[in-house]
C-alpha cells in the first residue's frame, strides 16, 4: 500500500490591497499587466486563504478543488496554467533523481477556505491563487523562491503574485514578451514600517456585477484616459510611492494612495459603457476620510478602493483613535470591533468630524468592519483541510 500514500501540504496566504493599482493586460494569456503596481500585504490573522494540497495514486482523475466547501472548476485556463507549470517544475526534479516519488503524475485534491467574502473586492483571488501555488510548491518540495513562483501565481490571478511576499510589494510589469521579467518584488519588509494599519468598511459582500478581468479588458479597449494613466500617471506614482514607503512618510503615502485610487476609478468611469464599482456608501467613506484629515490638519488617513465598493482606509498605529476611533463611534453596533484590535481603539466622543448626512449613509450602508495591519507572506501550516485518508475535513 506504500504506493497509495497520501501526500499533503497546507499553507495560508494573505490578502494584499494595492495602493498603485493593476488595471489592464498587455497579454491576457500570460496575465501580463500594462502597468506596474504596488500593494500592502495584510495580516493573515485577519484576512487569509487557507489551502491544503494533496496527491495520491489512490485518487482518481481529474484534479479537484473545493473552495469554501463548494466544488470549483479547475480545467479552465487560469488554474491549469498554474498546475501545469508547477507539475513541470516537479517533473524536472524527479527526472534528476529517479528515487523520488512521481508526485507530478498523481491527481491533486485541493481544498481552500477564505475567512472573508469571496469576489467582493477584497482580493480573494489573489490570496487564493497565492495559497494554491505556494501549497503545491511545498507539496512538490520545489526549491524556487517566492519571486520565481510569482511568475506562476501571476498566471492564475495577476495580483496573486504580490501575495507571495509580505510587507510592501511591487509587481513590475516587465517588458519581455514571454513575461519572465514580470514578477513580484519586495519594496520593504513588514519590519521596515510595521505601524501601518488598515480599516476595511465592508459595504457589500456580494459578488461584483462585472469582474475585474472583464472590466479591465473593456477599459483597455475603450478608455482614452487609460493610455494617459498607464504611460504617464502610474510610472510617476510608482516612483513616488516607493520613496514614501522607504522614507516612512505617511503624508506622502496617503496622498498618493487616494490620488491613485481616484485615477483608477476615473478610468473605469471613462470606459464605454462606464463601470461603476463605487456606490453612495463608498463616496460617503471618501468624504469621511477627507473630513477626518481636514480636522487633523494633515493627512492621517487614506482611502483606497479596488474593483468593488468596500473602502480600505490606511492609517498609522499612532493615529488609530484619530481615524478608526471616529468610525467606531459611528459604527459601534457593526460586527468587527471585537477582539484585540478593536479593544485597542477608543471611540471618539463629542462632536465627530463627519457631516451628519455622511454619517447617516455610512451607518445605514456599512455591514461590518475588518481591522487589520501589515503582514507577512504565505506560511506553511500543519492544520490540514484534507485528512490522512484524503477526504475533506468537515469544520
Amino acid at each position: 500500500m506504500g504506493n497509495e500514500k497520501i501526500y499533503r501540504a497546507s499553507t495560508t496566504a494573505p490578502v494584499n490591497i494595492a495602493v498603485i493599482k493593476y488595471w489592464g493586460k498587455r497579454d491576457p494569456t500570460l496575465n501580463l499587466p500594462t502597468n506596474s503596481s504596488l500593494s500592502v500585504t495584510l495580516a493573515q490573522s485577519d484576512l487569509r486563504a487557507h489551502t491544503t494540497a494533496s496527491c495520491s495514486s489512490s485518487f482518481s482523475h481529474p484534479d479537484t478543488l473545493l473552495l469554501n466547501s463548494v466544488p470549483q472548476e479547475v480545467s479552465s485556463a487560469r488554474p491549469q496554467a498554474c498546475l501545469t507549470a508547477l507539475r513541470s517544475l516537479r517533473t524536472a526534479i524527479e527526472n534528476g533523481d529517479p528515487a523520488l516519488p512521481k508526485l507530478s503524475k498523481l491527481p491533486l485534491r485541493l481544498v481552500s477556505v477564505n475567512n472573508f467574502p469571496t469576489a467582493a473586492g477584497l482580493a480573494s483571488s489573489a490570496a487564493g491563487f497565492a495559497a494554491l501555488v505556494r501549497t503545491i510548491a511545498d507539496l512538490y518540495a520545489l526549491p524556487h523562491t517566492s519571486t520565481e513562483l510569482s511568475l506562476i501565481a501571476r498566471q492564475g490571478s495577476g495580483s496573486a503574485c504580490r501575495s507571495l511576499l509580505g510587507g510592501y510589494v511591487a509587481w513590475d510589469k516587465g517588458t519581455r514578451d514571454d513575461g519572465m521579467d514580470s514578477t513580484a518584488r519586495l519594496v520593504a519588509p513588514r519590519s521596515h514600517w510595521p505601524e501601518m494599519r488598515a480599516l476595511i468598511l465592508v459595504v457589500s459582500a456580494e459578488k461584483k456585477g462585472i469582474s475585474s478581468t472583464a472590466g479591465m479588458q473593456a477599459t483597455v479597449k475603450t478608455s482614452p484616459l487609460f493610455q494617459i494613466r498607464t504611460n504617464h500617471i502610474v510610472p510617476k506614482q510608482m516612483d513616488e510611492m516607493q520613496k514614501a514607503i522607504l522614507a516612512k512618510d505617511f503624508e506622502a503615502f496617503g496622498k498618493i494612495t487616494m490620488r491613485e485610487s481616484n485615477s483608477f476609478h476615473a478610468t473605469c468611469l471613462d470606459t464605454d459603457p462606464p463601470i461603476f464599482y463605487l456606490n453612495d456608501v463608498s463616496r460617503a467613506a471618501i468624504r469621511s476620510v477627507e473630513e477626518i484629515n481636514e480636522s487633523a490638519g494633515r493627512c492621517v488617513a487614506a482611502y483606497t478602493f479596488d474593483a468593488g465598493p468596500n473602502a480600505v482606509i490606511y492609517h498609522l498605529e499612532d493615529h488609530q483613535n484619530l481615524v478608526s476611533g471616529v468610525f467606531k463611534a459611528l459604527l459601534t453596533d457593526k460586527e468587527g470591533w471585537d477582539g484585540k484590535r478593536g479593544a485597542a481603539i477608543t471611540a471618539r466622543t463629542g462632536v465627530l468630524p463627519v457631516d451628519d448626512k455622511v454619517a447617516k449613509v455610512l451607518t445605514e450602508g456599512v455591514s461590518r468592519v475588518i481591522l487589520t495591519g501589515i503582514g507577512e507572506g504565505p506560511e506553511m501550516v500543519q492544520d490540514h483541510l484534507i485528512d490522512e485518508h484524503g477526504h475533506p475535513v468537515r469544520n
